[in-house]
């Protein structure tokens, strides 16, 4: 059984919209089931997957002055750089411009690049290397330029 990341978006939505909060599917060869917890979906079987383009990050306003943050867009492990032993895509003090990749998150088992929403300076690294993170979880510390 194969499924676009579109497809099972779509299906997810759908589900959440109908206020389903569990969802089986079972063929002869796969067993697919989605139970949302939260409003977050929790996948106990998936089929593979295309890999995922890059998500663009969300910003949530800082109450400080000329700071945000950048928030997790996928519940899954977070990653500073591209493999292990390779360089962090960005680091404390750094400029950062929109559209850079600033992490990844790893997803169902894809790697999805997180991209800056704002140009500025990254003030804090909220997340350690290799940690799980939540939907929504702040990622970043940015003071917009």
């Amino acid at each position: 059984m194969k499924i676009d990341l579109e497809d099972l978006k779509a299906l997810i939505s759908t589900l959440d919209e109908g206020g389903v909060r569990e969802f089986e599917y079972e063929d002869e060869a796969h067993r697919v089931r989605l139970s949302f917890s939260g409003g977050v979906p929790v996948l106990a079987a998936a089929p593979a997957l295309a890999p995922a383009a890059a998500a663009a990050a969300p910003v949530a306003a800082s109450s400080d002055e000329g700071a945000a943050y950048v928030t997790s867009p996928f519940v899954g492990t977070f990653y500073r750089s591209a493999s292990p032993g390779a360089p962090a895509f960005t680091d404390v003090g750094q400029t950062v411009s929109k559209g850079q990749t600033l992490c990844i998150v790893e997803a169902m088992k894809l790697m999805n690049e997180i991209e800056c929403e704002l140009s500025g300076t990254v003030l804090e690294v909220l997340v350690d290397n290799g940690t799980s993170v939540e939907f929504g979880q702040k990622l970043f510390k940015i003071k917009k330029a």
